[in-house]
Parts: structure tokens; sequence; C-alpha cells
């Protein structure tokens, strides 16, 4: 997931280059604790016979697993050609291929050729957007019921943090940058879309929530 022109490029540059660490790390791990939460909190949303999309799907490990917890089908789209490689190969070895459909590209530009979903998921993508508003309004508008999103938790070392990796991008030529934006804004702008709060989780960095439509 990214937002335009060299950005975008450069987000799926980025991203690219840490496919086979992702796969080896859910390999060697399995699911995040974020994740483990937002399974949990869209498990008692309700997700039996759901249809998923999931913006920024990276290889794909989490809406196999809420398919394997029920869903019914699942659309991926991300940036990186190599994440989604990924993700399709795990989705051929684990008996989902034919529950999956990925697409390559910028979700808020793919918007209109997308079909509306029953629980629309963001793990980690608001905090690589830097017009979130933007890219909130596009995902609230392809949700029939739920939207679930993980980001950054709006603390002092998280910021610290950020504006190291944002040095250390701009020394290594990438246009791509990372984000910690004001859960506040978060939830006005989910609000104002028509939805409320459902549900949420922390983690020492992540905070993860899940909305349901009114």
């Amino acid at each position: 997931m990214a937002c335009c022109s060299v950005p975008c490029a450069d987000t799926s540059r980025f991203f690219s280059q840490l496919a086979r660490l992702y796969r080896w790390r859910f390999r060697l791990f399995g699911l995040e604790k974020n994740q483990r939460q937002m399974l949990d909190l869209l498990e008692r949303a309700g997700i039996e016979g759901s249809d998923l999309l999931e913006i920024g799907c990276g290889i794909g490990y989490l809406h196999h697993a809420l398919l394997r917890s029920g869903a019914a089908r699942a659309t991926g789209i991300d940036m990186s050609a190599r994440m989604l490689g990924e993700a399709r190969r795990l989705a051929q070895t684990s008996g989902l291929a034919g529950r999956t459909e990925y697409r390559q590209g910028d979700f808020v530009e793919l918007t209109d050729r997308i079909a509306m979903a029953d629980i629309v998921i963001l793990d980690k993508v608001v905090c690589c957007y830097p017009d979130p508003e933007r890219l909130l309004e596009h995902a609230l508008s392809r949700s029939r019921h739920v939207i679930a999103l993980t980001y950054p938790r709006d603390r002092l070392f998280m910021r610290a943090g950020v504006a190291l990796m944002t040095a250390a991008l701009k020394l290594a030529g990438s246009g791509f940058r990372p984000y910690v934006h004001n859960p506040a804004d978060i939830e006005r702008w989910i609000s104002a879309g028509g939805f409320r709060s459902r549900g949420r989780a922390l983690t020492f960095e992540w905070r993860t929530e899940v909305y349901v439509r009114e």
C-alpha cells in the first residue's frame, strides 16, 4: 500500500525487499500479537461467511487465518508484486487459492474497480500513507459492515523511532516515509463515515481497532 507517483514506487520497492523476511518470520513465529488481537476482535464482530478486503495485504497470512476461521473469500491488494507472489504461494500451499484474489496497485486509485466487502482490513497500512483521511475515506466506501485497522501508538518513543527511520531512508535515497498519526483524528474520520467502535486492543507499539457500521 502506498500513496502516489514516486513515493508509491519507493514504497513498493521498500516492501518488496522484505517479502522473504516476512515469509520466514511467519514460518518461525506465526501471527504477530497485534494480528492475533485483531483476529479475536473480528471473530467477536462476526466473520462467518464474510467477504474480506485486505488493503496492504503483504504475504496474506492475516486474511488466510480469517478464511480458516470461517470467512468465505478474500481479496488482497498490495503495491508490491513480490509480496503478492508470496501471498499466492502461501494461499496455494494452504489450500486457499480458490478463495483468494489479488490485485497489485495503489488502493486509492483502484477503489472504483474493487467490489464491496463485508470486512475491510488495514494492518499497519495507515502508518505508510501520508494522507490517512483520504485512505480511510476510500476504505470505508468499500465496507458493508466492519473496518479493522492497526497503526502505531502515538507515543514519544514511536515518534522518535519513526524520525530515525525517516532520516535513514532519506540517506538511502528512498522516498518511502512512515508516519505516526493522531488516534483522535482517525476515530473522528471513521465515525464520520458512519461507523462506531466495537473494540480496541493495545501492544507496546501498536493500536488495533475494530469499527462496525451503524
